[in-house]
């Protein structure tokens, strides 16, 4: 069985977007865009809804000869909507208007690629709530939004315990905790003792 990443950026208040800022904060650096592309711990399916679809094919069609981009538009992608229509213009996506958790239940269970979620909250949230998340990833931007944030990433999420197994920094700023989660029926010490 394959495992699937859910990876999240995040401002340091917790935001995934601001209004008026640009994609990334503008803080996207060569080796944190290296990472997004990293093919190094195998290839891999990336999986995200359409407003994530929009914001990443554009900075990949503004920046075609970044090799960290390059190198993700060259991959697997499969984007869950039911408002885009196929075909689609980014390279090697496929478009999925069905369920996503079920998607993602049978592509676990008969796949051969990790899986690996980029953004795309509801989606996310979703996975995590259905049992599917291996590993949950937040890339922390050094930028504090609570004047123009948007899309707090964790709103609507269950209780969730998060196990730290990796951490990293990128371009001297950025810092990737991940962690293996394990959604609760309620917070700890509050459940039947049975």
């Amino acid at each position: 069985m394959v495992n699937l990443t859910v990876d999240f950026i995040a401002s340091l208040d917790g935001f995934g977007a601001a209004d008026g800022w640009p994609g990334y904060w503008g803080l996207e650096g060569p080796e944190y865009l290296e990472f997004i592309g990293d093919t190094t711990e195998g290839p891999h399916t990336t999986l995200m809804g359409a407003t994530t679809y929009r914001l990443i094919s554009g900075i990949a069609e503004q920046m075609p000869d970044d090799p960290g981009l390059a190198r993700m538009t060259a991959m697997p992608k499969v984007v869950f909507s039911s408002t885009l229509e196929s075909p689609l213009s980014w390279a090697n996506t496929e478009l999925v208007d069905g369920d996503a958790a079920e998607w993602v239940r049978d592509a676990k269970e008969r796949g051969s690629q990790p899986l690996r979620t980029v953004g795309s909250l509801s989606l996310s949230r979703s996975l995590l709530q259905s049992g599917l998340v291996d590993r949950f990833r937040v890339v922390v931007f050094p930028v504090i939004t609570g004047a123009s944030g948007t899309e707090r990433i964790l709103d609507g999420y269950p209780d969730v315990t998060l196990e730290l197994v990796d951490s990293r920094l990128f371009d001297g700023r950025l810092q990737l905790l991940e962690y293996i989660p394990t959604v609760l029926d309620a917070p700890p010490g509050t459940g039947d003792p049975d």
